[in-house]
C-alpha cells in the first residue's frame, strides 16, 4: 500500500471515531450546564442537630454556644395541652433567630437552613430566614413566627408563654 493509501486509511478510521467524540463531548457539556443550573452556585444545606433545652417554670433556655457550633438547631418543649411544640433555633449572619418549627399543610416540624433560606425538608417549602415569611412552595401562607430572647451568660433565654403564641400563629395561616 502506497503512503497516500496509509495517510487515508487512517483518516477513515479517525473519520469514523468523530460522532463518538462529539457524542462525548456534548455529553460533558450538558452535564456541567445541568450542574450548574441546578445547584452548583446554591449555598449548602445545614441539616437540623436536634438540642435538649432547660424548662424551668415559664423559662425555657438553650446554649447559644450549641447554636453557634451547629448553625441550625431544634428543640422540643412540653405543651400545656399534652404532646409537645417543636422550635428552631440558628445562627444567620452572626445572630442567632428563634422561631415555631412546624409547617402545618405538611405536617412537618424539620426545617434546614440553605444560605438565608429556610427549606421544609419535608415539602421544601422555602421561608426567608431573616423574617420567616413565605418564598415559594406549598405551605408559603405559614410564616415562621420569631420569638423575642435575652442572651443571658451564654444562654438564650426564652419566655415558655411567648413560645406557645409564636407557635400558635405559626399554625394559623398569614400570621406574623
Amino acid at each position: 500500500m502506497n503512503t497516500q493509501g496509509k495517510n487515508f486509511s487512517r483518516f477513515s478510521r479517525s473519520f469514523r471515531q468523530l460522532p463518538k467524540v462529539a457524542a462525548m463531548g456534548m455529553v460533558l457539556f450538558t452535564l456541567a450546564l445541568i450542574v450548574t443550573a441546578c445547584g452548583g452556585g446554591q449555598a449548602p444545606m445545614v441539616r437540623p442537630t436536634w438540642i435538649e433545652p432547660q424548662v424551668s417554670g415559664k423559662t425555657v433556655s438553650i446554649l447559644a454556644s450549641e447554636v453557634e457550633k451547629n448553625t441550625m438547631t431544634h428543640f422540643i418543649i412540653p405543651a400545656s395541652t399534652g404532646g409537645s411544640l417543636t422550635f428552631m433555633a440558628y445562627n444567620l449572619d452572626g445572630k442567632i433567630q428563634v422561631r415555631a418549627d412546624v409547617c402545618p399543610p405538611c405536617r412537618s416540624t424539620s426545617f434546614s437552613l440553605s444560605g438565608d433560606i429556610l427549606v421544609c425538608n419535608t415539602c421544601s417549602t422555602t421561608f426567608e430566614a431573616k423574617t420567616g415569611e413565605g418564598i415559594s412552595g406549598n405551605c408559603v401562607n405559614y410564616p415562621k413566627a420569631a420569638i423575642a430572647y435575652e442572651n443571658n451568660n451564654g444562654n438564650i433565654v426564652m419566655n415558655a408563654d411567648a413560645l406557645v403564641t409564636a407557635y400558635q400563629n405559626t399554625i394559623e395561616a398569614g400570621q406574623p
